[in-house]
């Protein structure tokens, strides 16, 4: 069953049930009423008849006086549906109201024989049939009764009116759940036709769905998915593209110098240096292999990734005994400095994140002049770790694409060098950023969460 028939026959199901509910305690309460403003109508009635017979009490006769000679000493009574007995102390029947017809009485016994009520039930208010009121007066025992059919009447009467409209607020609340439903259900029906096109990957196809609350959230979350799914497709295109050609030039320099050298074209000094090319080529192809698969890795694997509690000053210090040689043969000055910090620790893979410090510095002596400074800090709960140097700085095209597989400046190598780097600051739980210094020069910036000393 589709999720809008089950919306609409859930609310049907609620709304029969609360308009029963409310329709049977209408009823109730109605019926209630209306007896208690007849049994209210009953006391005062039965106060005025009680003062007018005290008043014009004119009864002179004995017991055995005739039943037709005594109506005319209980008053006319004001409601059509009120009839009225008085009684002795013994329960004997003296008078009766002119419209007593209800009930046969007997002059010398309570009720007539058979009758299935009796003035001692009316009494006791076990007889459901009448609504009564008893009143003692000096003359005897007043009993006022209502047929309990007069109140239901005027009850079932106005409750009718009552599910006449029931019905109509009824039809009218369900055609409006239909309303509401289908504007709940249209957003979730066009966010099902945008999710096809996720699953058929036509991501830049997909189109924000207009709609208020969570869905309007779930449907901004799926746009927001497909956007990031598109820039990561294009991502992984432009990354296959780049890869094949950053690997066919190489491969194209060994099978030509290859072939030459098998159909001996080259001679001599030309041999020696055709291997030498190969031989740096396939260097170069393998170092190229090597960072591509550690970037997959890094991407796709968790157990490649083994953290540890490491300080970042013995880090430095590997790192520049590790590039010394090509700072000297560059003739560059490396300047270590750090702010006035006890320590800084820091949680990630040791072997990774020295690898990539060592990505960072060897682009810099790509561009640097004379010097590179490599400053570490705490700020903020944060430890930072900048590497700067004296050179052209990045420009302003590059810099927001720099830390992408394949973007090269332009001495670079493989491209692939920073995109590693990033890769490792992230999967350490830092960030890593690019900028130019205001005296010129670029600096890259690697921020991880400080750790307190144990």
């Amino acid at each position: 069953m589709k999720l809008a028939h089950q919306i609409n026959l859930a609310f049907s199901i609620a709304l029969v049930l609360l308009l029963s509910i409310t329709a049977v305690v209408i009823h109730f309460v109605l019926l209630n009423h209306f007896v208690g403003t007849q049994k209210a109508e009953l006391q005062t009635i039965s106060s005025a008849m009680s003062a007018t017979m005290i008043q014009g009490n004119t009864y002179m006769g004995d017991i055995g006086t005739e039943l037709h000679a005594l109506p005319a000493i209980i008053p006319s009574v004001g409601s059509a549906s009120v009839e009225a007995v008085l009684t002795d102390e013994t329960g004997k029947v003296l008078s009766t109201s002119p419209k007593m017809s209800a009930i046969a009485i007997d002059s010398n016994a309570q009720f007539v024989t058979g009758q299935t009520s009796d003035l001692q039930s009316i009494w006791n208010g076990t007889d459901t049939r009448y609504i009564t009121e008893v009143k003692a007066t000096p003359m005897g025992t007043l009993t006022l009764l209502t047929p309990m059919s007069a109140v239901t009447t005027i009850e079932q009467a106005l409750f009718k009116r009552l599910l006449i409209v029931f019905a109509a607020a009824g039809a009218f609340m369900f055609l409006f759940g239909l309303f509401i439903t289908k504007k709940l259900i249209q957003p979730l029906m066009k966010l099902q036709q945008e999710l096809k096109k996720v699953k058929e990957r036509h991501f830049s196809e997909v189109k924000l769905i207009k709609a208020g609350g969570e869905i309007g959230a779930v449907a901004q979350s799926v746009y927001d998915m497909a956007g990031e799914l598109n820039r990561f497709n294009h991502v992984q295109k432009q990354f296959f593209q780049n890869a094949s050609h950053e690997l066919k030039t190489p491969l194209m320099s060994i099978s030509g110098y290859a072939e030459g050298i098998k159909d001996g074209i080259f001679e001599g000094e030309s041999i020696d240096k055709g291997l030498d090319i190969i031989m740096s080529e396939s260097g170069r192809l393998k170092k190229l292999v090597t960072e591509m698969t550690l970037l997959a890795k890094l991407d796709s694997e968790e157990d490649i990734f083994r953290t540890s509690e490491i300080s970042l000053d013995d880090l430095v210090v590997e790192t520049v005994e590790r590039m010394n040689p090509l700072l000297m043969k560059k003739g560059l000055t490396l300047h270590v400095s750090y702010d006035d910090c006890e320590s800084l620790l820091v949680r990630a893979d040791r072997d990774k994140l020295l690898q990539a410090l060592l990505n960072v510095v060897s682009n810099a002596t790509r561009y640097a002049d004379q010097h590179i400074y490599i400053h570490a800090s705490i700020k903020e709960g944060q430890v930072l770790l900048s590497v700067s140097d004296d050179g052209p700085g990045i420009s302003e095209d590059l810099l927001p694409y720099l830390f992408h597989r394949f973007v090269k400046g332009k001495d670079g190598e493989s491209g692939l060098g920073l995109a590693i780097s990033r890769a490792i600051v992230e999967r350490s739980g830092g960030l890593i950023t690019a900028g130019n210094r205001k005296n010129g020069g670029a600096v890259i910036t690697m921020g991880f969460p400080a750790l307190s000393p144990t």
